[in-house]
């Protein structure tokens, strides 16, 4: 069979999986987004008895889908011995996540579940990805090594011979001397440190060099000084306070438990292999022009900045800067964005969204019933479905699996279209190293479970599985229930975020049982409207200017503010820059049409130039502005603040018509020389001995001299 352009091959490895070709065929079918072509055959032993079939394929076909992963390599080698060209090979597992399910044995709705879920896996698997970018960091395999006692000699010794080591060690440590020399030993204490894998920069204080003549106890020179240690690796043995944030996430810093055997060797072994270069996905594409981090240095959201968990987003004026080299592509920074400027790159575009669609249109398209996306990572996600399908009973029929690279990237627009497109619920499988960060992607979850219970559908839409074991697990996700009518969408995932968002909302509300005109949020939320006290504004356009949205907009026309509720983030920066305070903000989801129109707030008569009669500006502005600055010094003369009045080409003109120009500093000052300062001196001088002569105090004798 063809499915969207690509062969795919099929397998029930062995008779272990009830596969019924005809079934999975149409159940492809089912999805209008899915190209079928001819019929499916299911092969019993396709890496070894249809081998040939495979090769065949991947001769005579461009692209060629392989529903399954475990024999990968055997398939590509397999492709590596022909001197042909062959096909492009994707892989799938339909096995571990739907073939080897305990509902495989269960009633006909189950069964039909399953064939289902079959055809979603292999309709995501035909979508094509788009490639991300990525940063290039290189090594070459000078190692820093700090340490507290001899297990820091112990691994510089054993790595010395493949790596460029120095040992740093803390002071008034005491450790034998090594019997030969065979890298750089150090006492100091290091103060901090900065960089990435292939551009380390470690400050260390009272560093001394070990002396040669060291007998029982490594002694060290006297001199101390401050330096800083350039390496590419850091190999961290102090057992204390690690050296960066989130250490685990720092790529080419290895900060083990020196007490603990197993993980020190680990470390060694993975250090072994950090020479070269090295490719780093850009997990983040950034877009400063609509970021509402800051305006005119007047702050707005910082919730990536306060959140990123290596300190790899940092401010920079208005903006923020984010370090592709330092980011671990956590996605936290992407999923709590209001704006979508933070956005996950990997993949690259709108592809996981996309990926949703077909995934949950095709399994409701062939009649599976009550879909919950299990959303996993490619590591921990994928070994516990692994292990629950080997040792019990496997995922539940109508459970998806959806694989992302970390669970922490997806955000409320994910969290909204999966309901939209017909999901009951959205598991998050956490792994254990993600429990930092789980706060924030709760947030997300809550809020997406305030909306949905607002709008009548229920609670328990939105659930983290943090447990690492897999009985628990898979007790779990059987005890999932029915929730209920859900909608039935199929929108385009089209535009940014917000874009994407609105879109999944208005299906949502659609469908909601009760249709409430909007729903009060928590602070924080990405939704909401302002408060502005018309009474105090004096239509000065300053929030216009500061909003990143243009949810606050104004008019060429007339002196004019509006406002699109629905265009609003809620990031403050219209309140903080306002010079009158009269804007507060109101956390909330509106579902009115209104809310996506522009409303004015308010419009004022506009204020004439005093010399052409031109309007150019709100009145009570203006008047307000020239009740100010009345009594200032450019302004205090008859007349002063007439210019204030005047239109941008009147005041020029004014300006320029008057006799004294407000910026002149009149004649220029006589230039002053030594012989104007000597005849000056000798002035004071014959005057002071005149006053002198005067009070008795001195005489003239027949030269004319003072005595």
């Amino acid at each position: 069979m063809k499915l969207n352009n690509q062969e795919v091959l099929v397998c029930n490895c062995e008779d272990t999986i009830d596969i019924d070709g005809k079934a999975l065929r149409n159940a492809c079918a089912a999805n209008p987004m899915n190209n079928t072509e001819g019929d499916i055959s299911i092969a019993r032993q396709l890496c070894r008895g249809g081998i040939e079939e495979f090769t065949r394929l991947a001769i005579n076909t461009d692209k060629l889908l392989i529903a399954c992963t475990q024999e990968a390599p055997l398939f590509l080698d397999s492709l590596d011995e022909l001197d042909k060209n062959v096909a492009s090979v994707r892989f799938t597992n339909i096995r571990e996540k739907a073939g080897w399910s305990g509902d495989a044995v269960g009633n006909s709705q189950q069964k039909k579940n399953l064939t289902a879920k079959m055809a979603a896996l292999l309709s995501e698997a035909t979508h094509d990805i788009e490639d991300s970018h990525s940063v290039s960091m290189s090594s070459d395999g000078v190692l820093l090594i700090l340490g507290h006692d001899e297990t820091a000699l112990e691994a510089a010794k054993k790595l010395s011979g493949r790596l460029e080591v120095s040992v740093i060690l803390e002071l008034n440590t005491e450790v034998p001397p090594p019997k030969i020399m065979e890298f750089p030993v150090f006492i100091g204490k290091v103060i901090r440190a900065d960089g990435h894998l292939g551009q380390f920069c470690v400050s260390v204080e009272n560093l001394s060099s070990a002396s040669p003549s060291s007998k029982a106890t490594l002694n060290f020179g006297r001199q101390s000084q401050k330096g800083v240690s350039e390496a590419d690796l850091i190999l961290d043995l102090r057992d204390g306070a690690p050296l960066f944030p989130s250490p685990d996430k720092r790529d080419g810093y290895f900060n083990p438990d020196s007490k603990n055997p197993a993980l020190v060797a680990n470390s060694l072994f993975e250090l072994t292999n950090l020479i070269g270069t090295f490719e780093k996905p850009r997990y983040i594409d950034y877009d400063e022009s609509i970021c509402a981090f800051s305006r005119a240095t007047i702050s707005g959201c910082t919730r990536c900045v306060d959140h990123c968990p290596t300190s790899a987003i940092k401010p920079n004026g208005d903006k923020v800067e984010f370090d592709a080299y330092i980011c671990a592509g956590c996605g936290t920074c992407a999923s709590i964005c209001p704006t979508g400027a933070a956005h996950y790159n990997l993949p690259a575009g709108e592809t996981i969204i996309k990926r949703l669609r077909i995934q949950l249109k095709t399994y409701i398209g062939a009649r599976g019933e009550n879909p919950s996306v299990l959303v996993h990572d490619l590591e921990f996600g994928e070994d516990i479905i692994d292990l629950i399908a080997r040792n019990g009973n496997g995922l539940p029929s109508n459970i998806l699996p959806f694989a992302v690279n970390q669970v922490t990237q997806i955000g409320l627009d994910f969290l909204l279209s999966a309901t939209a497109y017909g999901a009951d619920r959205v598991l998050v499988l956490m792994p254990p190293n993600k429990n930092d960060e789980r706060d924030l992607l709760n947030e997300e979850l809550n809020l997406a479970e305030l909306i949905m219970d607002g709008l009548g559908y229920g609670k328990n839409h939105f659930e983290i599985i943090d447990s690492m074991d897999p009985e628990i697990i898979e007790t779990s996700l059987y005890k999932q229930n029915k929730v209920g009518t859900m909608p039935n969408a199929d929108f385009l995932p089209l535009g940014r975020k917000r874009s994407i968002m609105s879109l999944a909302l208005s299906e949502i509300y659609k469908f909601a049982p009760n249709q409430v005109d909007s729903i009060e949020l928590p602070n924080n939320a990405p939704f909401g409207t302002v408060k502005i006290d018309t009474d105090g504004c004096t239509v000065c356009l300053a929030c216009v200017g500061a909003c990143p949205t243009g949810a606050l907009r104004d008019n060429e026309e007339k002196p004019q503010l509006s406002f699109t509720e629905n265009s609003c983030v809620q990031c403050g920066l219209c309140k903080n820059t306002c010079p009158e305070s009269v804007i507060s903000l109101t956390p909330r989801i509106s579902f009115l049409a209104s809310a996506n129109e522009a409303i004015v707030i308010k419009e004022e008569e506009p204020f004439e130039c005093i010399r052409c009669g031109k309007p150019f500006g709100a009145k009570s502005s203006i008047e307000k502005m020239v009740t100010k600055l009345e009594n200032h010094p450019m302004f205090k003369e008859k007349g002063g603040t007439d210019r204030l009045k005047m239109c941008d080409d009147c005041r020029v003109f004014a300006l320029a018509e008057e006799d004294k120009h407000p910026l002149a500093f009149g004649a220029r000052p006589t230039t002053r020389t030594t012989a104007d300062y000597l005849k000056e001196r000798e002035e004071l001088r014959q005057k002071a001995a005149n006053d002198m002569t005067k009070k008795g105090l001195a005489k003239i004798d027949t030269d004319g001299e003072t005595k």
